[in-house]
Parts: structure tokens; C-alpha cells; sequence
């Protein structure tokens, strides 16, 4: 299965409620940045949010790639009519993921098990992010775990327990503890033990490259997401090995006690 693939099962009614029944009652542009106290890079963050009911379907994008007034004209549609056009593909990815979320929300499903993160600053809440992250992989010394999409905190509790972190990224060149970044995905995995990957994947259309090799080659493949998480949910079992899914509000928008959600196969 592809991530066109699922659209089009969704659309054709496979998954339960078809999206033409669902509405879309709020649209956002949201764009965040991010420094932690030491750090010398700043996360520049731009998402697309779409509310449905109770959840929030959400894809993050690249600076420029969409501009805010796509607000204006998606309020009111159906899920159906965004899953069917020809927007742009965060908008369509933030719509799959809202029909999904929708028809079973994280905090419902039977597979997740909710992590409560801890109150705190917000290098206290990202590192314990991370840490359950790291978690949703086997790492044991001298694993080799392709990092795609860097995160520093990610980094660090990668190689806390005993791994040998492979980062990638378009946007790094260097990680905060002085690994080289590649920006080929493809160069990192194939030479990765395990690979862990941001949702983001969903939003630059690199996800589907990155699950067929991982099939190819048996893989462990987690991923971590805020970016279409309950998306990603529908490949467990195919291609994904373990999943944190971390709806909208994401635990940077807040100090308080915040839930995500973990996913594990027996793969």
C-alpha cells in the first residue's frame, strides 16, 4: 500500500464514514520556531491544521511552499472534496489525516498506549519526547539507526543507548553533538541497522521511497509524528514497525502535562 493508495481506499468508503461526511470547521497556518537554551540552531517550523469534530488533522511543510490564505478557501469543504483536488499535498495530507483521526482517534484506539510527558521547560519536554522515541527501537551497542528528519534531543537518546546515529536532513548540516548530516535518504538507510523517521516524510512525498525499502530490505522502521500521525498508523504492520503519534496541540505549544500516543507490532 501507498499513501495513494490509502486515499483512495478512504475515499471509496473501505475505512467506515465516508470524508464527504465529514466537514472541515478550522483551517490554520501555523509557523514556529524553536531554539532550546545552548542550542546554535533555531527549528523553523510552518504547519497546515484542519479541524474536524473533536481532532486535528496536521502536516508540517517546507518555508514557502504554502501560503496562508489557503485558510480563506478551506474552511466549510469536505474531507472528500480536499482528499479529490488537486491541492497542495500538505493540505491533502492534513485531510487523510483529520478523516483518520476521525474515524478512530488516538486517545480511542485499542493498539495505543498514551504517554503522559512531563510539566516543564521546554528542553525538559523534548528530551522526554524523545526518549520514548528512542524507545520504539531495539537499540543495543553499535546499532546503526538512520535518522531521517533531525532532531538534537533525538540524536543524543539514540546514541544514550548505544547507537550509532546516521542523521539526515535538508536543513542541518551538522547535528548539535558534531555528526555530519546527509541529505541522502537513501545512502543512510540502506547503510542503517534500524531507521526512525519524522512524519514529515508524509509532507515532502519521501514516505512511501523510504517504506518500500525498508520493506525490501526487513527493516525496523518507527516513526515519529506529529505530521499525519494517525496516516502512519494505517502502515503499521506494512512497512512500520513502531509509531509515536503525537496529535495537535503538539507538547511545544504548552508547559503542561501532554499526552502522545505509542504504537508497537510484533514485527
Amino acid at each position: 500500500m501507498t499513501v495513494a493508495d490509502l486515499t483512495a481506499a478512504v475515499l471509496d468508503g473501505s475505512y467506515g464514514r465516508s470524508p464527504a461526511e465529514f466537514n472541515i470547521t478550522s483551517a490554520f497556518w501555523l509557523h514556529h520556531t524553536t531554539r532550546l537554551p545552548g542550542a546554535e540552531v533555531t527549528y523553523r517550523n510552518y504547519y497546515v491544521l484542519l479541524r474536524v469534530g473533536e481532532v486535528f488533522g496536521a502536516c508540517s511543510f517546507e518555508a514557502g511552499e504554502l501560503d496562508p490564505s489557503y485558510c480563506a478557501d478551506t474552511s466549510g469543504r469536505t474531507l472528500a472534496d480536499v482528499l479529490s483536488s488537486d491541492d497542495p499535498l500538505p493540505v491533502r495530507i492534513a485531510a487523510l489525516d483529520a478523516y483518520l483521526a476521525a474515524v478512530e482517534p488516538h486517545h480511542t484506539a485499542a493498539q495505543a498506549e498514551e504517554i503522559v510527558l512531563p510539566a516543564g521547560t521546554p528542553d525538559v519536554r523534548a528530551r522526554a519526547r524523545d526518549a520514548v522515541v528512542a524507545s520504539l527501537l531495539d537499540v543495543a551497542d553499535g546499532t546503526k539507526v538512520a535518522l531521517i528528519g533531525v532532531v538534537n534531543p533525538l540524536v543524543d537518546a539514540i546514541t544514550d543507548r548505544g547507537g550509532i546515529c546516521l542523521p539526515c536532513d535538508f536543513n542541518l548540516r551538522e547535528t548539535a553533538s558534531g555528526l555530519t548530516v546527509s541529505r541522502d535518504m537513501i545512502e543512510v538507510v540502506d547503510a542503517a541497522d534500524a531507521v526512525v523517521a519524522t512524519g514529515m516524510t508524509l509532507s515532502n512525498g519521501s514516505f512511501d521511497v523510504l517504506l518500500t525499502r525498508c520493506r525490501e530490505q526487513s527493516k525496523p522502521l518507527a516513526i515519529y509524528a506529529q505530521t499525519g500521525s494517525a496516516v502512519a498508523r494505517a502502515f503499521l504492520g506494512d512497512g512500520v514497525t513502531a509509531l509515536s503519534a503525537e496529535p495537535f496541540p503538539f507538547s511545544q505549544f504548552s508547559s503542561r502535562p501532554s499526552s502522545l500516543y505509542r504504537y508497537r507490532t510484533d514485527l
